[in-house]
């Protein structure tokens, strides 16, 4: 019996090992039949992983050299390479920037040349505060209620109450601003 069981167990191994072989003979066919593909598909993702590191790494930089500017730019407004290395690596920052110091400053000039940027938060706000400086009615998307009420108080200056109130009345209660138009309306009663 011993030697029967010897010879089953010898089949059983036979077999395994043949099954073996046979998956190591289909898997290496597979790979003839395609390794070119397989080569591309790594080298693609190889690529792919690889420029997306390259990118961010110098994205990366580019926003280390832009914070470094800002921050010499804070402590010196004038300093006019500092200046260009905003505007190059980060021009939505160069942008903020520029609006900052036009604020400050009061320049007009610079509040209309920013009122037409491609970034349309600088575009609005920079036109708004235009508005305000040069005392003219004022639209804006960000600071709607806001601009509300100063074009309300435009009106109330130039003696236009109904116009004022007809103003404030567009402010919705939903708005943080309309306690504020409320006020305002109601400072505005004994102007009839």
């Amino acid at each position: 019996m011993k030697i029967s069981e010897t010879i089953d167990e010898v089949k059983k191994e036979l077999s395994s090992d043949e099954q073996m072989l046979a998956s190591a003979f289909k898997i290496e066919k597979l790979y003839k039949k395609h390794k070119f593909k397989l080569f591309t598909v790594v080298g693609l993702a190889v690529a792919y992983f690889g420029g997306t590191a390259i990118i961010e790494s110098i994205e990366q930089g580019k926003r280390e050299s832009a914070n470094s500017a800002l921050l010499t730019l804070e402590t010196d407004e004038n300093n006019s390479k500092a200046l260009e290395t905003l505007k190059t690596d980060n021009p939505a920052l160069f942008e903020l920037f520029t609006y900052q110091e036009a604020l400050k400053n009061g320049d007009t000039t610079q509040l209309q040349s920013l009122s037409s940027s491609q970034n349309p938060i600088i575009a609005d706000i920079a036109s708004y505060h235009l508005s305000v400086i040069k005392n003219e009615e004022a639209e804006s998307k960000l600071y709607d209620d806001v601009a509300k009420i100063y074009n309300a108080s435009l009106e109330i200056k130039a003696g236009k109450i109904s116009e004022a109130k007809d103003e404030l009345e567009l402010i919705g209660e939903e708005s943080p601003a309309y306690s504020i138009a409320k006020l305002i309306k109601h400072y505005t009663i004994k102007g009839k």
